[in-house]
This record gives structure tokens, sequence and C-alpha cells, in this order.
């Protein structure tokens, strides 16, 4: 059995524990790998080595780790096939899919390139008579990530290209689901010349979580995942001082206007909720129909979700791959079940979907609910599965109200040709990332990926403009040289003259 290590100072590390998980192909439902888990003093041995690195690795000129991550970038546009493969190895996901979320990642990569032009500062000559002020954004330490399964490459590249190029040192908690990524990362990024110590991978559960969250060494903490565990890293790392961005949970809805292009709002629906499975963050799980549209858009919807073309994800074929693990498929299925039971219209149900030759898969087909009411937990809570729900709202003002009723506010998109609804909405929605005619409204790597209400626990959002000022700390200096001319105490506060 193949066993997946830590990557701890530059080297394979296996670690302290006993305690192993389990590594899954969802294709085949097969176990392809074992992987350590990281004890306290595991993650503690990576947090000293890190600590030792930052010492040289901060003082660096920022044109010495541009030139580093060039070369990293480098190596992942070459290494970009070996990379998706794993991600579909281990997260199921289909290899076009894979692919591109491997690109959105190697996006902010390119943007923390341009670091020493995004860590200039703000210089004010004469603020006072002879008085200079400058302000300069300095590294924070030794920073964290724990990220989800379902992005094992983009989402830890949106924290810890940034976080290295602002001259921290790294310590990375990827899903113990799909692991092999993340470590393929830490061992290109040490052939791009990166330091050792500088990016350190440890694999595990809870125990590793909670020991990056006590370890008062570690400055800030990123997260993405659900929104219990959200707030719960949330909370503790502000108990222990640190800084904190954590990303939880959404219900991403998909408003459909009377006017909207009805085949655009279907095939954005369709990649939106069906694509990697409803395994996203930004998966449009809820299509709002408003007025008199809500018939064919069921109609035509239902069509092409019986027509989905589900298999493993190398298959140039597939459209939509397995889900990560047969836990979560009976977990999605099951709230397929609830939805029956609390009334909802199943208009299309993929639960019972067998593969020839690949029985042991983990997969399912995707699901159409019509008649879905605010009341229902299938409208509440985040399914994270190949499950599309269609509320109908009777106009705009109670699609609106819906929307921003909700309790995450991660992600929104309303199909329409009016421009006074498209800027109305984008206005009034209360919701941190907005598509119009868009249905996934992902931000480019220079701006900033982040979601408001109970989707975010934290100040800021991630990558982009954000993520640099997350990963700093803001110095102002204010100096004035001798001038020959004497000058008597001041007993007062300063002020600039």
């Amino acid at each position: 059995m193949n066993v997946i290590k830590h990557f701890v100072n530059g080297q394979l590390f296996d670690g302290n524990s006993k305690r192993k998980g389990k590594v899954f192909n969802p294709a085949t439902g097969d176990q392809s790998s074992e992987v350590n888990f990281a004890t306290t003093t595991d993650v503690n041995i990576a947090v000293d080595a890190a600590k030792k690195a930052f010492v040289s690795w901060s003082q660096k000129t920022p044109l010495f780790r541009a030139r580093i991550l060039f070369k990293f970038k480098e190596l992942i546009e070459k290494n970009s096939d070996e990379l998706t493969k794993l991600i579909v190895s281990e997260h199921g996901k289909v290899y076009e899919d894979a692919r591109g979320s491997l690109t959105r990642g190697l996006e902010v990569v390119e943007f923390a390139c341009g670091i020493p032009q995004l860590l200039k500062g703000e210089f004010t000559e004469n603020v006072g008579t002879n008085v200079d002020s400058w302000s300069t954004r300095q590294p924070l330490g030794i920073c964290a990530g724990i990220t989800p399964f379902n992005f094992p490459a983009m989402v830890p590249m949106w924290m810890f290209p940034i976080s290295i190029a602002c001259g921290n040192t790294f310590i990375l908690k990827p899903s113990e689901k799909d692991p092999s990524c993340s470590m393929r990362l830490a061992e290109l990024f040490m052939e791009a010349g990166l330091p050792k110590g500088v990016f350190n991978v440890v694999n595990g559960d809870k125990e590793a979580v909670d020991a990056i969250i006590n370890n008062r060494d570690i400055s800030a903490v990123s997260f993405v995942g659900s929104t219990p565990i959200a707030k719960y890293i949330y909370e503790n790392c502000a108990k222990n001082e640190k800084r904190v961005q954590a990303l939880g949970g959404a219900k991403n809805h998909c408003v459909v206007m009377p006017d909207a292009d009805l085949d655009q709002a279907v095939n954005g629906l369709m990649g939106a909720a069906y694509g990697s499975a409803g395994e996203r963050c930004m998966a449009q799980s809820v299509a709002v129909a408003v007025g008199k549209i809500a018939d064919p858009l069921v109609k035509n919807l239902s069509k092409k979700v019986e027509a989905l073309k589900v298999g493993p994800g190398l298959d140039k074929k597939s459209e939509m791959g397995p889900l990560v693990t047969q836990a979560h498929l009976e977990k999605v299925k099951g709230y397929v079940d609830i939805g029956v039971k609390e009334g909802a219209k199943l208009v299309v149900d993929g639960r019972n979907l067998k593969l020839q030759g690949y029985e042991k898969g983990f997969y399912m087909g995707g699901c159409l609910f019509d008649q879905v009411t605010k009341s229902m937990r299938i409208y509440k809570e985040e399914i994270f599965g190949p499950v599309l729900s269609v509320v109908r709202a009777k106009n705009y003002e109670e699609a609106l109200k819906l929307v921003n009723d909700h309790e995450f506010g991660n992600g929104v998109s309303i199909f329409t040709r009016d421009g006074d609804t498209g800027r109305s909405f984008a206005s009034n929605v209360q919701i941190g990332m907005v598509g119009i005619n868009i249905p996934i409204p992902v931000p480019m790597a220079f701006h900033s990926f982040g979601g408001w209400k109970r989707s975010l626990f934290g100040d800021q959002h991630m990558h982009g403009p954000e993520g640099i000022r997350f990963y700093t700390k803001l110095k102002t200096i204010t100096s004035r040289w001798p001038s020959g001319i004497k000058s008597d105490p001041e007993f007062i506060m300063p002020t600039m003259k």
C-alpha cells in the first residue's frame, strides 16, 4: 500500500503517529493509499522548522522571492498533466474540470510573482516641517492553511503562494481525503529553489488542526470548509491571539428572471450545479425561477439532467465524475431522501445510478427538485452534491428577499436581459460575490474571494489585494533629522506644522 507521509523542512517525514487514514480512488471505490496522521508533536516539529526558516526568508528581497515563484509557476505548467491526474485520482472530478481548477490556482501564483510591486508602501514628504512619514508591509511570521477536499490544488494555492511571497513561512494541512497533490506541489516548490522549512505539509485530522490552533508560534490561519468548522477555527484562533480568515458553507442562488435567455440560464445552471458533482463552495444549488419562466426552466433543466454523462474522471466523455467518498455519497443521497419526505417534487432522481465496470465507484446521477420552499432542509442546508433545487418566486422583490434572508452569503447570480434589474440586484443583494449572467462568479486572482454572513468568519477575503493585507502587518515610520535648530521640550500631543 502506498503511504503518504508529511513534508517538513524540505523532505519527507514519517511522523510519530501510528494512526493513518484511507485514501480512495472514487471512480473505482478501491483504496489507493494510506496517509499518516500527524500528532501534535509532528505539527510542532513543522512549526520549529518554519520558525528557523523565517529568520532568513523574511529578510530576502521581494525580488528574490518573486524569482523563485516564477520558477515554481514554470514547474506547475510543466507538470500540469501529472498534477491534474493526481486531483482526478483522489477527488474524482473530470479531467478538464481538474485542470481548470489547477489553472485558477496557478493564476494566484502569477499574481504573487508581482510581489515587488504589491509590497510597495506609501510615502509622504513633509507631513510636518522637515518631517517625513511612510508605511511598509512586513511579514507576520508563520502562517498556516487548513484546506478542504474539493479543490486539492486551487484552494491551497489561494493561500501559500501569497503568504510566502510576503516573506512568511507556511504550514499546510490539506484534506486527508486527497493529500497527494499538495505533497507534489511542495516538492515542486523545493525544486524551484525554495529554502528548506519555508513550506511544510502536515497531513491529518482534528488533532493536527487543534495543534495548529494551539501553537502560539503560528501567527495566522486560513481555512476553507463547512460553517461549523469555520466558526470553531475562528473562535479558537482568536482565543490564541491569531489572525484568522475562515471561509464557511454556502447555499448559492441563481435568480432567473422572466426576460432571461433561457438557453444561457439552463446551460449556466447545468455547469454550476453539476460540475465537480456539486462539490464546490460556489456551486449553484438553488435556482430561483421568477414568474412565468419557471415551467420552461424546469422542463429544459430536466432534459439536460437526465442526459448528464456520468463516469470516471479520466474518461473524456464524462461530464460529471463520482463523489469523493462512500460516506459523502450516502450523505448526499440522504438529503435527497429528506427532500422527498419534505414534499419537494423530485423531477429527476439520480440516486440509483450504476455504471457497468465501476459498480464500487462513488457515483450518483444528477438530481433535480421542483416546488422547494424556504422552510425545507434541502433549501436551508448545504448539500455539497449534484442536487439542484428550484424555488419559485412571484417577482423580483420576492426573489431578492429570498436570497438576502438566507444565512449564507457566499455567491449569487442573476440571469436577465434588463440592465436596470442587473444593476439593482448587484447593488442590493447581501452576498459577497455576484454574477450577472455569469453562473459561477469566482473573482480572478487580482481581485479577492470571499462571502458574507455565515460564509465568512474574519475581516478579510482570500488572495488578491485582501490576501496581501491578511499576510502582512502595517508599520508606519515618522522621521525628522537634526537641523541644528534648538527646541524646547513639548508636553502636549504632537501636531504637525
